[in-house]
This record gives C-alpha cells, sequence and structure tokens, in this order.
C-alpha cells in the first residue's frame, strides 16, 4: 500500500484529532493540495485531549474514505488517536516530506500542548524525523470560517519545505477567532487549566465524575507569549522543541544523587 503517490512535488501528509469529517481538516487538506501531494489520515471519530498516545494492545483499521469530501486527495480513517494515524500514514502510505495536524477545533495554548491530540500527531512526525506544523484555531462562538486559516497553513507550509526545521522542533500554531491583525512568533505561555471534579450519581445511585475546568492564563497581557498573541487577535507561530531534558540542572543533580 506504500508509495500510492508518485509525483516530484513534495508529499504531505495531513492528520487531526477531531476526525476525519472535521471541517478543520478538510479546509486544510484542500489548501495544502496546492502545495504538494496530499494524503489525508485521520482518526474515525473525536480523540481530543487524548495526548501523544499510540495503540498497542489490540489491532487498529485503516480504512479508505471517500465520502469525507476531499475529493481526489487520498483520505484514510482509523479507529485509534492522533498519533497512530501518523504512525501508519509513514509506514502504509510512504515517508512524505511534512506533517500538518489540524485545523483544530479551538486554540492549543500554553500547557496545553502537553495533551492535545493535534500537536501529538506533530510530535509523532518529528519522532519518525519528519518536520512538523500543528495548526489549530479559537472560535467566536459562532461557526468556523476556516478557509483564511488554511490559506495561510499553505503559505507556511511551502516556507517550511523550502527551508526545513531544526531536528525535534516544530511549529505550533493559533489562529484567534475572526480576520488576523497580523502574526507573531510567540513563545509558549503559562495558559491552563484548574481543574475541577464534579460527583454526581447515576439513577441507581453510583458515583461518576466529570473531570471539568477553568481556563487561566497568567501571563495573557504579554504580546510575547502564544496566548496573549491569539488573545489581541494575532497569528500565533511557535517553534516548540522536543528537548525534555534540563541541562541546566545536570551538574546539580549529578551533585546530590546517591551513589548505588
Amino acid at each position: 500500500m506504500s508509495d500510492l503517490l508518485p509525483s516530484s512535488r513534495p508529499r504531505i501528509l495531513v492528520a487531526n484529532d477531531d476526525g476525519i469529517f472535521s471541517p478543520g481538516i478538510k479546509a486544510l487538506g484542500l489548501a495544502l493540495a496546492e502545495v504538494g501531494d496530499v494524503v489525508v489520515v485521520a482518526p474515525d471519530v473525536e480523540q481530543s485531549a487524548v495526548g501523544h498516545g499510540i495503540t498497542i494492545r489490540r489491532p487498529l483499521r485503516f480504512k479508505h474514505t471517500a465520502s469525507a469530501g476531499f475529493g481526489d486527495i487520498p483520505a484514510y480513517r482509523v479507529d485509534g488517536t492522533p498519533a497512530d494515524c501518523v504512525v501508519l500514514g509513514v509506514h502504509l502510505l510512504g515517508r512524505p516530506d511534512l506533517v500538518v495536524s489540524g485545523i483544530n477545533l479551538g486554540p492549543n495554548l500554553g500547557d496545553d500542548l502537553t495533551h492535545s491530540g493535534t500537536v501529538a500527531a506533530a510530535i509523532e512526525g518529528l519522532a519518525l524525523g519528519l518536520p512538523a506544523i500543528a495548526l489549530s484555531q479559537r472560535s467566536n462562538g459562532g461557526e468556523y470560517d476556516f478557509a483564511p486559516s488554511a490559506a495561510y497553513a499553505a503559505r507556511l507550509a511551502r516556507e517550511v519545505l523550502a527551508r526545513g526545521l531544526p531536528p525535534r522542533v516544530l511549529l505550533n500554531v493559533n489562529f484567534p477567532a475572526g480576520t488576523p491583525r497580523g502574526v507573531r512568533v510567540t513563545r509558549v505561555g503559562e495558559h491552563r487549566w484548574e481543574d475541577t471534579i464534579l460527583t454526581r450519581q447515576d439513577p441507581e445511585g453510583r458515583e461518576y465524575h466529570w473531570v471539568a475546568g477553568q481556563s487561566t492564563a497568567p501571563d495573557a497581557d504579554d504580546p510575547a507569549t502564544d496566548y496573549g498573541a491569539v488573545d489581541a487577535g494575532y497569528i500565533s507561530v511557535t517553534p516548540v522543541r522536543l528537548d525534555l531534558t534540563a541541562r541546566d540542572l545536570l551538574d546539580e543533580v549529578a551533585s546530590y544523587v546517591p551513589e548505588v
């Protein structure tokens, strides 16, 4: 099933976490088709906030999907996570030149990166040695208009394909609601969710729990952060390095860890 797209054009694998029928991935796939040969591999149902989960204890289904509205673009759905989609897409359809994930329904800012399935698909691209972009869009409460975001994503993809990205670095892009005022290159802010557990009882008297939360962003007024930029109406482009080592603490920790 590999090498379905023999061409001199760049090959782009598109994934998401909102599912194969999301309007965000449809707009993205169609826009990127102007840049290269696109193949879409996405979850068959919504997989928001699943993080970087990989399915290893059951088989996965990988099915061609002609009814998702992508026209001539090959599209496949997977009964797994966003990261599963990238793994299967790369190994079954041939190695792409770029992985693009999104466009997510809702932003992925600050600490949201740690549980975002959208960002996880891009991270899986990095793990496979591929340049990757994650794209998300804030809503104003009405219908999403993905056309401007998808057009910008195509322009950015052209640049990344031409210039490349450093190893283990992805671009996390967030679009504001409405017409952007411009673009800012930002750092990851402190946006997070203050968790609340709501406990209820089912009709048989057994307890169940909802995980809820309140959004908080202590540095929301800082225009150099992703949240601050999007809050001010700008597109936020954040280079994210997947290097978890606290290098500045190596000597300090080595000074006190016990010997065996």
